[in-house]
């Protein structure tokens, strides 16, 4: 099958769809590892240390949650099936315990937390056409850690969209998942401290 592959996302969210549905993404062979975003294939650049680092922590902190209530933490790659025309594969997902069934041979349907952690190549798409498709799909809440400003933006579903949560405090507490907190100064002094043992080489 011929396939017409992306590397850099466009400026803004197409209007439209893309050709492709899940089917054509999965007929394609395993490499390159590939995400279906709007009826278009990307194929996501790979992450660099700080990035995957930054993504297990966070799996690591989510992970004792879902051990604790029940719920299930995945890093990718992991499609998640949100639509026809969207296959994608965060880089941590969170799914409660109430909506353990979605999870099979793959994730079908919007996980509660997804994670999406910015670098150079991805920020555009992450910042817009996955934030749209994930708002679209009714993902509950979206996180997006920036390792050059150190911040991350909590991002909640209301009504389809959006919106920013501003933590009170030291601690991020989830306004629509009760069980989610973050320590966000420990977080990014222990991506610090980690970060250090390749830097000091």
């Amino acid at each position: 099958m011929s396939v017409a592959l992306h590397d850099e996302p466009p400026i803004t969210v197409p209007q439209g769809l893309g050709p492709y549905r899940a089917a054509d993404y999965a007929a394609l062979p395993d490499e390159p590892r590939c995400e279906l975003i709007f009826g278009r294939i990307y194929v996501p650049p790979s992450p660099a240390p700080p990035h995957q680092m930054a993504s297990f922590l966070l799996a690591k902190r989510l992970d004792k949650i879902a051990e604790r209530t029940g719920g299930q933490v995945f890093v990718a790659p992991l499609d998640v099936w949100l639509a026809e025309h969207s296959v994608v594969q965060p880089d941590v997902i969170y799914v409660s315990a109430a909506r353990r069934g979605i999870v099979g041979e793959r994730i079908e349907g919007a996980p509660d937390l997804l994670v999406e952690v910015l670098s150079p190549r991805t920020s555009r798409r992450d910042r817009n056409e996955k934030l749209a498709l994930y708002a679209g799909a009714g993902v509950r809440e979206y996180w997006l850690p920036d390792l050059a400003e150190r911040q991350i933006s909590f991002l909640v579903n209301e009504g389809g969209r959006f919106v920013v949560i501003i933590p009170e405090g030291a601690t991020y507490r989830s306004p629509v998942l009760p069980e989610i907190e973050l320590d966000v100064e420990s977080f990014w002094q222990e991506l610090d401290r980690r970060s250090k043992r390749w830097e000091a080489r």
